[in-house]
């Protein structure tokens, strides 16, 4: 498709659509990066999370009657309170092993968690109202744009910028970072670094599930709606800069937006277009965009 014939009103949705897409890849690429970046893990159980945020908020609303705005705090709470006890229970003792050792756990974590939802819901997509108070569009002069749509963004992009200040620009940040280069030293000073390690892992894994919810509204909730988004992610933080969190945020967003560009001029190359831009930076800048930079 000519791009020059595409008509600006169809042209912006697509933008929109991707950006909306983007906002997911950056949070939770963001999570990941934190997870990798401050914990040394690659946490392959991101997209679990992912999908237990969506199915805790489906089923708060279903058996408990709860709005959609309780569910946007309680699900990310329940994700985190879930994954302080895996990191507890079990990466905890892995952490002095090679990479490959915690990739293989969350990945096993990954599938039991998915095989629980699967056992007890089934693969079909079960729907979950957004709030009324987002419901419709608002007609702009040149497009008509959802307001649910236009809150994630708004949300997303939020709860982005406020990981990065956490991290970067106050003394808990400072103690994170500093508890992974030399954890016997922070010890020294009184800060329980195990606790902060935990901490780190259930707030990047309530990060996953904050998408979740976001994203349950638009696409319906079903216990493997996380496999295809963690490998697009992982590709990502990969193309970013491992452990880079600026790296992560704007490459998701602006990868969000090329494969929404993508699927408008060339519908085939939609699916792969992220992973050819990971294999060209790979071999460009084999560290990523940022060099992992972000949080050193």
């Amino acid at each position: 498709m000519n791009p020059f014939d595409i008509p600006l009103p169809v042209l912006l949705s697509q933008l929109m659509l991707g950006l909306v897409n983007g906002c997911f890849y950056a949070v939770l690429s963001l999570g990941l990066s934190v997870i990798f970046g401050l914990l040394n893990v690659i946490n392959f159980a991101h997209g679990a999370f992912f999908m237990t945020g969506a199915l805790v908020a489906w089923m708060g609303a279903q058996y408990l009657g709860l709005d959609y705005w309780a569910m946007l705090a309680l699900a990310p709470l329940a994700a985190g309170l879930l994954g302080a006890a895996l990191e507890r229970g079990l990466l905890s003792r892995i952490y002095k092993l090679d990479h490959l050792y915690g990739l293989l756990l969350t990945l096993g974590l990954t599938l039991v968690i998915e095989g629980l939802g699967r056992s007890a819901y089934g693969v079909s997509g079960m729907p979950f109202d957004g709030p009324a108070l987002l419901a419709g569009a608002t007609r702009l002069p040149f497009m008509v744009l959802p307001n649910y749509r236009a809150w994630v963004v708004v949300a997303s992009l939020a709860a982005c910028t406020a990981t990065w200040f956490a991290i970067e620009r106050t003394r808990v940040g400072a103690l994170l970072r500093a508890g992974t280069e030399n954890a016997r030293l922070v010890e020294t000073f009184g800060v329980n670094v195990p606790l902060m390690v935990t901490l780190t892992y259930a707030f990047g894994a309530a990060l996953a599930a904050f998408a979740g919810v976001l994203a349950a509204p638009i696409t319906q909730v079903s216990p493997l709606m996380g496999q295809p988004m963690i490998v697009t992610v992982f590709a990502i933080v990969v193309i970013g800069g491992m452990g880079s969190i600026a790296g992560s945020v704007v490459t998701g967003l602006v990868l969000g937006v090329v494969e929404g560009l993508t699927k408008l001029w060339y519908p085939e190359a939609s699916a792969t277009v992220v992973f050819v831009i990971m294999a060209l930076v790979l071999l460009a800048r084999p560290n990523g965009l940022f060099g992992g930079s972000a949080n050193k």
